[in-house]
């Protein structure tokens, strides 16, 4: 057991933290005492690190196996109930099962969560979003449903690939949206088990993906998927790090970073409305904004990567055995992303200064500022007019669409 445990477990016991078991929990001095909620439960062999870890009323850790948390924010009511979590913010009565290996820029909205053995980093999971077992699914996003009766949901074995044959990561996947989502109202999302999804892609509400088919392309409607059956070809020249056409990539990258600012955005002006002076609410907030920061940035140098890849595909065109014309769209594309990215790289940095359509803006604050007094969060959300919402859509898209537009289409 390290020093910090006897100096800060009876802290912890005589502020009304349980713990059956106070000498087997660690408690490192980094940790601030006072964000950690009287109520809160401890079980045997947790361990809890960090000057930004804070623990909600009503918080459960390690009711199956030991936590490891590290630099943390839990609000009210989130059960953790085995694994290593990491600079990772959970909302309000959001859960995770034994095993879970939840790494930095994660962030689990309210009544979302995993069974066990769920692998996140990088992910955000909408209210009421569901993963089942023995997942792994970083770099994306998920949203859609009403409710935990009406949710979105990853089967369980479903894989999202992040990582490419180029040796790449500029594959995060949109499951949904952040315009129409944040909104609770669209139809949910279902990912059949054993299966998975090919970033970058995006994944429109309501699709049904039955268990075990592989998604490789966007799927652009609503209603039950299935990939399109062709006859055999013959399998073309492959070499790693040669690309072909970019041109999707590149524009899911960019819609994907243009939600990520439209929900700092959200979290800023519309979210932050609700705290209430709570402490442990505020530190969520703080840490939602952090691991939002945190997905930006990660997204933006990994498209940075993709461009500095493009030369090297470029000379594996040109010195390869089976001839290419340079003027085919693919290479006109790779070579565009070498001449733009410098700006377009700086424009998605000053993103942070884009703040939409502020007069549809308004036409949503003015619909929330008719909603009864002390409503929560959720059902501000779900009693808001149809005129507030749409309002409240447009103006999240126009800050997607100042992201997107940075990308003119070649070809």
């Amino acid at each position: 057991m390290s020093d910090a445990a006897p100096s800060q477990v009876p802290l912890l016991l005589r502020q009304g933290v349980q713990m059956p078991n106070p000498d087997s929990i660690t408690v490192d001095h980094s940790v601030n005492i006072e964000q950690i909620a009287p109520g809160v439960v401890i079980h045997p062999g947790c361990r809890i690190t960090g000057s930004k870890t804070s623990l909600g009323p009503g918080c459960v850790l390690g009711e199956e196996a030991p936590v490891t948390l590290d630099n943390c924010q839990l609000g009210a009511k989130v059960r953790l109930a085995g694994g290593y979590f990491s600079e990772a913010t959970f909302l309000d009565r959001s859960s995770m099962g034994s095993g879970a290996h939840v790494r930095p820029g994660t962030l689990i909205e309210e009544e979302a969560g995993g069974a066990h053995t769920v692998g996140l980093k990088q992910t955000i999971l909408f209210p009421y979003a569901v993963m089942g077992s023995l997942i792994n699914f970083c770099d994306a996003l998920i949203s859609g449903g009403t409710s935990r009766q009406n949710h979105s949901e990853v089967g369980s074995s479903y894989i999202h690939f992040n990582f490419t044959p180029h040796h790449d990561k500029a594959t995060p996947s949109l499951v949904g949206d952040v315009p129409r989502g944040v909104m609770l109202d669209q139809p949910p999302v279902f990912l059949g088990g054993q299966g998975g999804l090919v970033g970058p892609a995006q994944i429109e509400f309501g699709a049904v993906v039955p268990a075990g088919i592989i998604v490789r392309n966007d799927i652009r409607a609503s209603g039950l998927f299935m990939p399109e059956t062709r006859d055999r070809k013959p399998v073309p020249h492959y070499q790693s790090g040669a690309y072909q056409a970019i041109n999707r990539i590149i524009i899911n990258n960019l819609n994907y970073i243009g939600n990520i600012h439209a929900l700092r955005t959200w979290y800023r002006q519309v979210r932050s409305c609700f705290l209430n002076d709570d402490a442990f609410q505020t530190a969520c907030l703080a840490g939602a904004e952090e691991r939002l920061a945190t997905i930006r940035n990660e997204r933006i140098q990994r498209l940075h990567q993709l461009a500095e890849n493009m030369p090297r595909s470029l000379a594996l065109a040109k010195s390869g055995s089976n001839a290419v014309n340079l003027n085919a769209q693919p290479y006109l594309q790779q070579a565009a992303l070498i001449e733009r990215w410098p700006q377009m790289r700086e424009s998605l940095i000053n993103l942070e200064a884009e703040e939409g359509d502020r007069e549809k803006r308004d036409r949503l604050m003015e619909g929330l500022a008719q909603v009864p007094a002390r409503t929560d969060y959720l059902n501000a959300v779900k009693v808001l007019d149809s005129n507030a919402r749409a309002a409240g859509t447009a103006w999240l898209n126009s800050i997607v669409d100042a992201a997107v537009r940075l990308w003119p289409r070649v070809g």
